[in-house]
């Protein structure tokens, strides 16, 4: 099963390799990455570009906004799962996708998945409490 992942971003030269980091060293290795950047004006496209090798499609250009941009990423996908991961968000352990999909192997009329997120105090700029949601 190919996963689609989706990271959309402007200007998140902070935040970009960080989440790029995150979904290469996922130890599944049906994936597709996606990246589709609104005209970042900082070095968000630099670092980008350091990980070319590793995407199966990348653009950065002037959008709408986010809604816009996931949907040039979805337009693009072409895996059986489409996971949208932002930048700034990470996997929170390296076999996530690995377990995603063996979810869907294991429901094959599972239409909709989701998880928990935690939410840390170092991100979480205006937040005093971290939490589970």
């Amino acid at each position: 099963m190919k996963v689609s992942i989706v990271t959309i971003c402007k200007n998140a030269e902070d935040s970009i390799e960080g989440t790029i980091k995150s979904v290469i060293s996922q130890t599944y290795k049906n994936i597709e990455y996606l990246i589709i950047d609104g005209k970042s004006t900082d070095m968000t496209v630099n670092i980008i570009n350091q990980y070319q090798e590793r995407l199966a499609y990348f653009i950065s250009e002037e959008d709408n906004g986010v809604y816009e941009a996931m949907n040039k990423g979805i337009l693009k996908s072409t895996g059986d799962i489409i996971f949208f991961l932002n930048s700034g968000d990470y996997f929170h352990e390296n076999t996530i996708i690995e377990k995603v999909v063996k979810e869907f192997d294991s429901d094959p009329d599972l239409m909709f998945f989701y998880g928990d997120v935690l939410l840390s105090k170092k991100w979480n700029k205006g937040f005093t409490i971290p939490c589970w949601c």
